[in-house]
C-alpha cells in the first residue's frame, strides 16, 4: 500500500465516519459478530476536537478511522500507568476490507510511542469475536485478559457492559 498517509480527522469528515461505523455495525451484525449497540457520536466528535481521531487516507479515500488515547483507566485500571497508547474505535471503510491496513495503524502507532517516550500499544475488542481476536495476534499483540466493563457515564455508550478481551503490543 504504497499511496497512502495517516492525518487527523477533521469535522468536515464527521459525516462519512458515521456511515463509516454505520457500515461496520451492519457487516458485524451480518456475520453474527458482537456489534456496538450504539456509537457515541459525542465522543467521535470530542476525538476529532481534541485530534485524537486519525484516519487512513488511500490516493485521496479515507480508508480507515481510528482514535488514540493515552489513558483508559476504567478499562485497563490498575495496569494504566500512562505508558502506552490506547487504539479505539478501529473502522475500515467496506471499500477497503481484506487489505490489512491496520498494519499502517499499527506501524504509526509504534512510531508514536517512540516519539512520546510510551512503552506499548493497547487495544480492547470483543472477547466473544475470536476472529477480531486471532488477526490483531498475528500483527504480534498478546492477550492480557478478558474484563467486562462496567456501566458507568465515563464510558461511551458502546463501550458500556461489555466482555472484551485487552490486548498489548510491546513492554
Amino acid at each position: 500500500m504504497n499511496n497512502h498517509h495517516i492525518v487527523n480527522t477533521e469535522m468536515a469528515d464527521l459525516p462519512l465516519i458515521h456511515e463509516l461505523f454505520q457500515h461496520s455495525i451492519s457487516y458485524q451484525e451480518k456475520k453474527g459478530y458482537p456489534v456496538w449497540k450504539n456509537y457515541d457520536k459525542d465522543a467521535i466528535t470530542r476525538d476529532i476536537r481534541e485530534k485524537n481521531q486519525y484516519k487512513i487516507v488511500v490516493n485521496s479515500t479515507v480508508a480507515m478511522v481510528f482514535s488514540v488515547a493515552y489513558r483508559d483507566k476504567i478499562i485497563w485500571r490498575e495496569m494504566d500507568r500512562g505508558e502506552s497508547v490506547y487504539l479505539h474505535r478501529i473502522v475500515v471503510n467496506p471499500a477497503f476490507k481484506g487489505q490489512k491496513l491496520f498494519g499502517s495503524i499499527l506501524q504509526w502507532s509504534l512510531d508514536h510511542i517512540k516519539e512520546k517516550g510510551l512503552k506499548s500499544v493497547r487495544m480492547d475488542t470483543w472477547a466473544a469475536n475470536p476472529t477480531i481476536i486471532e488477526y490483531y495476534k498475528g500483527f504480534g499483540f498478546k492477550v492480557v485478559e478478558n474484563y467486562t466493563t462496567p456501566d458507568t457515564p465515563e464510558l461511551p455508550v458502546h463501550n458500556r457492559n461489555l466482555a472484551l478481551t485487552l490486548l498489548e503490543y510491546g513492554s
